[in-house]
């Protein structure tokens, strides 16, 4: 009995903390079932997002959410994808982010069981997001938290509210609703004062877009491609308006096809029949000249060349006539039998495995008619498929005009003793190569169905004829894309320092590829410097001339971007136009840039260049990411994004806005 009072208070605060605890515990099951998401994420299921870039794609088992900069491509295309629902919100509820953390942490569940419905890992979600990121602050980006915060502090009406109103499937509108994203952003810094704000003011310019402004609502093509920057799968979106024609449609193909089986009948009998006496054929014919087994020829405009004869213009592809290795294989110079002097290149690598695709290519190639592509005359296929013991094997040639001046590097950055290059071009000749390369790219973008993507656009590839006008060579020799998309490709063929950041570390190949290229060549011709300069004294870093020249004009300093020898020898402000000059170099950057949905395509490029129209202010740039800060120290420059490449930032959907074609 004397004990049991010092027993009594230890018992009850035991009793008063397991009371707690459970007291606790049910407010805490409470909240979660009662906190209910706000959002609707059924568009998940209805958006076609490319969703193959998370498929194959598993989360580590040590979920750190601390550094969301080091995520993969699929919480990218996530986050991009989640966006739809925070400019849905803002457009309901007036308010950019989640009102607490249990509301995010709902929404977040809520996305995960929607992603649940495709075949994709199932902790995607914990493993991408902190639900922190998603939750109202007012000390981010002017104290913005809704949309009457905006109205306050940027007024009833911004460039958003015009630019981006329209359909942004458009590029042309795509572009100016991205510029006028940029002005805002820097209305907003102005306002806030703080420069880290930077991509939250971004992310502020892209919701309200979005979700307030575009009149096609967040879930549109042009919404969720230009703004957002996801990924979506060609065609898809269409075929719930084909629906009701789809009934009529296959009836309509059976008869069709019925009535074509029938007359390929006929056409092949017809073909079998009359073949050794007509000299013609579909697409391809045998030819049995080359021996007794048929072989596959291009029925074109070019010439069917016999190994013989290449041979013999070669003097056996003798060294002497060795010109240089070009894109795809070595080249040499020959001259025929009728005294046409010709350049003959050896494939030995390209994107074709068979005789038959590769004579298909050619036949594609031989269509192609324009000033600025080298002309294909002919090729020659051996192909040893049928075991025989030829000491040639399989080998493919093409033969093309000689172009007489060599190629563009051979006069931008000569060899000792090579008699090309002795006197630098003058202001006309660059100015005119740079034109005619800007018009063979957008032949081959425009000009052709389907379009074909170089992929390879670089000095040594950009041929000069007699006259010092500019061919593009080495086109076609790679697929061409299907129309009006872009595409994935585990084959990246390409020059480091020429190679967009986009393609060069996820194979996205698009026209804006080939743009990006062309920048770096057009800054190539008006600096006088290589786009990636290793030589650089006491650095052991590599100069990119896109930094490098981006950094001078940032500076306000574009004139020293400009070749000495352009200067040296212009003596009069009629034979050089400085201010033309500056902006060739103002369109060089802006083709060059990181962001793809910023860089023109090449017809706009084409217009700026021949100042149609006025070139845009140039855009900032991300910061290196996942190397040494930038830094300016002399000429010395750390490497590009374009090598080392960028990474998202939590919340931070500003590169990937940039990547909408």
């Amino acid at each position: 009995m004397g004990g049991s009072p010092n027993l009594d208070p230890l018992r009850f605060l035991v009793l008063i903390l397991l009371s707690l605890t459970h007291t606790y515990a049910v407010a805490e099951n409470t909240t979660s079932t009662e906190t209910t998401c706000p959002m609707d994420f059924n568009y998940v299921l209805r958006i076609p997002w490319n969703r193959s870039l998370c498929q194959n794609f598993q989360p580590p088992d040590q979920n750190d959410n601390s550094n969301t900069s080091s995520k993969p491509q699929c919480c990218q295309s996530l986050l991009s994808l989640f966006g739809v629902a925070l400019a849905q919100h803002l457009k309901e509820a007036s308010f950019f982010h989640l009102p607490n953390l249990a509301t995010s942490i709902s929404c977040l569940h809520d996305y995960q069981s929607k992603l649940n419905s495709f075949p994709l890992a199932n902790n995607l979600v914990s493993y991408c997001f902190d639900p922190l990121q998603f939750v109202s602050t007012p000390n981010i980006c002017a104290r913005i938290e809704s949309f009457q915060d905006w109205v306050a502090r940027l007024g009833e009406s911004t460039s958003l509210d015009t630019a981006c109103k329209s359909d942004l499937t458009d590029t042309t509108a795509c572009d100016g609703c991205v510029r006028a994203g940029y002005k805002v952003q820097s209305s907003l810094l102005f306002i806030d004062g703080n420069q880290t704000h930077a991509q939250d003011c971004f992310y502020f310019a892209i919701l309200y877009a979005a979700g307030i402004v575009n009149e096609f609502g967040p879930e549109s093509d042009g919404v969720v491609s230009c703004i957002l920057g996801l990924e979506l799968n060609s065609r898809v979106g269409s075929a719930s308006k084909a629906h009701s024609a789809r009934v009529f449609g296959l009836i309509g193909a059976a008869v069709a096809l019925l009535v074509m089986f029938s007359l390929l009948g006929l056409y092949f009998w017809y073909d079998k029949k009359w073949r050794r006496k007509k000299n013609s054929g579909f697409g391809f014919e045998i030819d049995e000249q080359q021996g007794s087994r048929p072989k596959l020829r291009p029925n074109t405009g070019s010439i069917w060349f016999k190994i013989q004869d290449l041979e013999k213009a070669t003097d056996n592809f003798s060294q002497k006539n060795f010109i240089g290795r070009g894109g795809f294989g070595f080249v040499y110079k020959g001259t025929l039998s009728d005294g046409t002097v010709v350049a003959i290149k050896r494939v030995i690598e390209s994107d074709f495995q068979g005789a038959p695709e590769f004579c298909n290519e050619v036949e594609i190639i031989s269509n192609l008619k324009h000033r600025n592509l080298v002309p294909l005359r002919g090729c020659c296929v051996i192909d040893d498929g049928d075991g025989n013991n030829d000491e040639r094997g399989n080998q493919r040639y093409l033969v093309y005009d000689y172009m007489s001046n060599g190629n563009l590097d051979d006069h931008l950055f000569p060899s000792p003793g090579n008699q090309i290059g002795k006197q630098p071009l003058s202001w006309p000749q660059r100015k005119s190569i740079i034109l005619d390369v800007a018009k063979g790219l957008a032949y081959l973008h425009y000009g052709v169905k389907p379009a074909i993507y170089h992929r390879d656009i670089k000095g040594t590839n950009i041929l000069l004829d007699d006259d010092m006008r500019a061919r593009v060579a080495d086109f076609g020799l790679v697929k061409q894309s299907e129309e009006g998309q872009s595409h994935l490709t585990t084959r990246v063929a390409g020059t480091h320092g020429y190679l967009a950041p986009e393609y060069a570390l996820y194979g996205q190949l698009t026209e804006k590829s080939d743009v990006y290229s062309f920048g770096v060549v057009v800054l190539e011709i008006m600096c006088g410097r290589k786009a990636l300069d290793f030589s650089s004294a006491g650095s052991p870093r590599a100069l990119l001339i896109t930094d490098w020249a981006w950094s001078l004009v940032k500076a306000g300093k574009v004139e020293e971007a400009l070749d000495a020898s352009l200067l040296r020898h212009g003596d009069s402000s009629n034979s050089n136009p400085k201010g033309i000059m500056e902006r060739f170099v103002l369109v060089g950057i802006l083709c060059a840039h990181v962001m793809v949905a910023l860089r023109p395509t090449i017809l706009v490029a084409l217009k700026l260049l021949e100042g149609d129209i006025e070139v845009p202010p140039i855009p900032d740039r991300p910061m290196p990411l996942g190397h040494p800060p930038f830094q300016a120290d002399g000429n010395n420059f750390s490497i590009s994004p374009a090598l080392s490449g960028p990474k998202l930032h939590s919340g931070d959907m500003l590169r990937k806005l940039m990547n909408y074609q």
